[in-house]
Formats: structure tokens, sequence, C-alpha cells
């Protein structure tokens, strides 16, 4: 394979993820003619269209999906071998994009990013919150940090923390009111400020720990969120009772602004883990990242 058509090929890749040849160039910072003209010399040296375009759209054909499917890892593999390389003669450098839900931000990476971007200036840090499960290869990501099991398969994963359970909590206000429940079943008798996934929409499951066995609980619902902040605030306010894992609320337990209930049923979850594609930490810029993610981590 020639240069001009590894080009090609990394071009096509790229407005396959960004969805049009404009957000593409962005991405690439070339020219939009220089991408469309690099698109159709490839379409021609395959002899095959690998897009259908209307005035609003491009999408991809069936050839074209066969085409990313079989390139894009490839090709990432090649570039992050020349850059692994390249990188012994200098400084860390360029973008990392890494994905996490916001919790993990709250928890994990808002007191620490700023340090890595003042320790490592020529990176340029790229930090997405969502808590969808992201396939980071095709969504061009480098890492992802998601709780162990929900990490997809074939992936490269480091812990970042210890296993941690999913807290019960209300204000004192709240309990003195309502009172305090001693068993599952008194749930039913009490309100849930509810969790609802932004990425697809759904309610979170509410799961208890019943001596070893998962035990799923219905129980009225007071309102629902889409933001553990809100959670919290919604909570000290005497709302309902709330849910999150439990090193987001240590510190309003601390200052007694809210209470723990029912801690010998809080639902275990594996511990935090940062991963990514084998190959991926060969790249000196993302390397950096994962050892500077695993150090401070250890300080938890």
């Amino acid at each position: 394979m020639n240069g001009t058509i590894f080009n090609q090929l990394i071009i096509f890749n790229t407005i396959v993820q960004e969805g049009s040849i404009t957000r593409a160039a962005k991405k690439l910072e070339m020219a939009p003619p220089s991408v469309s003209n690099a698109l159709k010399a490839l379409e021609q040296e395959l002899g095959l269209p690998l897009f259908t375009r209307t005035t609003r759209r491009i999408e991809v054909t069936e050839a074209g999906r066969l085409l990313h499917e079989r390139t894009l890892h490839s090709i990432s593999e090649l570039s992050l071998a020349f850059e692994s390389v390249s990188d012994l003669s200098r400084e860390p450098t360029g973008t990392v994009r890494v994905t996490m839900p916001r919790f993990v931000y709250q928890y994990l990476i808002e007191p620490i990013y700023a340090e890595f971007c003042q320790q490592y200036p020529h990176i340029q840090l790229e930090i997405s919150v969502s808590d969808a499960t992201i396939d980071i290869l095709n969504e061009n990501f480098d890492l992802g940090i998601r709780f162990g099991d929900k990490v997809e398969e074939g992936m490269v994963a480091r812990p970042l923390t210890t296993s941690m359970k999913e807290a019960f909590f209300a204000s004192p206000a709240y309990i003195e009111h309502y009172g305090q429940p001693s068993c599952p079943d008194d749930l039913k008798h009490h309100k849930l400020i509810q969790y609802r996934f932004i990425s697809s929409n759904k309610i979170a499951p509410l799961l208890l720990n019943k001596q070893g066995e998962m035990l799923s609980v219905e129980m009225p619902t007071s309102m629902v969120v889409n933001d553990t902040n809100l959670m919290v605030d919604a909570a000290i306010k005497g709302l309902g009772i709330g849910r999150l894992v439990e090193p987001m609320i240590q510190s309003h337990i601390a200052q007694k602004q809210l209470v723990p209930i029912l801690e010998d049923y809080w639902y275990p979850y594996s511990g935090l883990y940062v991963y990514f594609h084998k190959n991926t930490q060969k790249a000196k810029r993302v390397r950096v990242l994962i050892d500077f993610l695993i150090e401070k981590t250890k300080q938890l």
C-alpha cells in the first residue's frame, strides 16, 4: 500500500467517524475540497462508491462500511507504531481523548486534570463526559474510564480504585419527618430521587444486596434527575432518598448533611478501570496519562 492510499484511508475513516466531509476536514485540519478530492480518488481506485450523497447528508454504502470495518484498526495500529518511534525524540505531544461518566469526572478527574495539563503543556487533553458505554475505537477515543464489568471485551484495563458500593442516603430533616427505614420492605413507605441515564433515557434500576443476593426494589418516586450534583442537592433539601456510589457522598455524610440508610444492603460495584486498546499505550501522549492516573489514584 503506497503512502497516497494510506492517507486517503485516513481521510475516508475520518469522514465515516465524523459523519460529514466538512467535519472531517475540520478534524484533519484540511480544506474541505482537499478532503473531497481524496475521497473521490479513493473511490476511483476501488471502482466503487463509498458514500451516497444528497444535498443534506452523506451515508456510507455497503462497500464503504466493509472498508471502514476492515481498515480502521490497521490504520490506527500503523499510525500509533509510527508515533511511538517518533516519540523517542520528543516531549509528549498531541491530543488525548478520554471518555467517562459524570461521577468519574467529579470523583477522580476534576481534582487532578489541571495538574496534568500543567505538567504536560504540549498535550491537549479532551475530556468527554457521557454515561453511555462508548466503543472507544470506533468513536476515536484513546482511553475510557468505567466500572470493570463495563469495560469492552478485548481492551487492556488497569485498575484505578478498589470496589465500591451504591449508597442510600437522605437528609436529617427527611429522616425526622418520614423515619429511618430499617429493612428493604420499609422503602415502599418512602420516596426515591430517581436517576435517568442521559444516553439511553432509561431509569436506573434500584438494586440492593441481601446477604450476597441481588434484590430488585420498587418504591415511589419523588423526582427524576440525570445529574449527580442534582441528586445530592435534592437529597440535602429533603425531597427523598438519594442513591449514588459511596465516594460521591462521603463528605456530605461526614458534615452531617446526609444520613446513610440501609448500609448493610448497599449494592457492590466493581472498581473503576482505565481501559484502552493494546496498541494505544505505545503513544507517549497516552502512556503518560495512564501513568499519571494510576499514580494519583493510589493516593485515594
